[in-house]
């Protein structure tokens, strides 16, 4: 009934520059979507005050079927960053959006490695919060560098060790092109952080490596093992040596 009224404009943004098709494309509203885009003087990608497409939005929140419609028109850019550099698809997959994810990457022109303002790419988010089966799907893709790092020289897998995430790193060192003792820019390891966390799986993992350096000092010259000492890690110690010859935690 509004949008058969004169003056009423259908893409009048509000004081967030959130379209009424923003809105609905973010509550998941599909029918209101098409009946938004059927109209003219539409845009379908117009971004808000933060670079946020309905697309974005969409995709954000999990809903399948408006993504597929927003991806139906032209226009609508599935690469296209918010101000903080973060895509359509690295924003579903940050969010665990299995489906989101998969209809994103069917798009001939998705650009799956694309990293955000930070250096992170979708495989990167998608590792440090855990989300498995979305990781599977961006390292079958050829066009997805498994050891691409952030502007602080964390890898995927250290999002994933930093976390715990053990079928994640399991995943990850799967591969043949992971270099799992990669340094960050402070010289500090994967195999650094997970004793410093106390993930016991996922220090046995990275010390079962051929290729993890177990003593290896960072800028600092502190080693792995110093870090789960530090942190009263018992079980990570023991994993390194013998728990009876290991430093006293008293």
């Amino acid at each position: 009934m509004l949008l058969a009224r004169d003056g009423v404009s259908p893409d009048k943004p509000d004081k967030n520059g959130q379209t009424p098709l923003y809105s609905t494309a973010r509550e998941g509203h599909e029918r209101v979507v098409k009946i938004l885009l059927e109209r003219g003087g539409i845009d379908p990608d117009k971004p808000d005050n933060y670079g946020q497409t309905p697309l974005y939005s969409a995709a954000r929140e999990g809903h399948e079927k408006v993504v597929k419609i927003l991806l139906e028109r032209d226009g609508v850019n599935p690469n296209r960053p918010s101000s903080n550099g973060e895509t359509p698809p690295w924003r579903a997959a940050c969010n665990g959006h299995v489906g989101a994810v998969k209809i994103l990457l069917r798009r001939d022109d998705i650009y799956p490695d694309t990293q955000d303002n930070r250096g992170r790419t979708p495989l990167f988010i998608a590792a440090f919060v855990g989300c498995e089966r979305v990781v599977k799907m961006l390292l079958a893709r050829d066009d997805v560098h498994p050891d691409k790092p952030d502007i602080g020289g964390r890898t995927p897998l250290r999002g994933a060790a930093d976390n715990g995430h053990e079928g994640v790193v399991k995943v990850i060192l799967g591969r043949d092109d992971v270099s799992p003792d990669n340094p960050d820019r402070n010289g500090q390891t994967p195999l650094h952080w997970v004793a410093y966390s106390g993930h016991e799986g996922v220090v046995k993992m990275l010390l079962e490596r051929d290729d993890v350096n177990p003593d290896k000092p960072d800028i600092d010259d502190e080693t792995p093992l110093l870090w789960a000492v530090q942190n009263g890690h018992k079980g990570v110690i023991a994993l390194f040596r013998p728990l009876e010859s290991a430093p006293s935690m008293s």
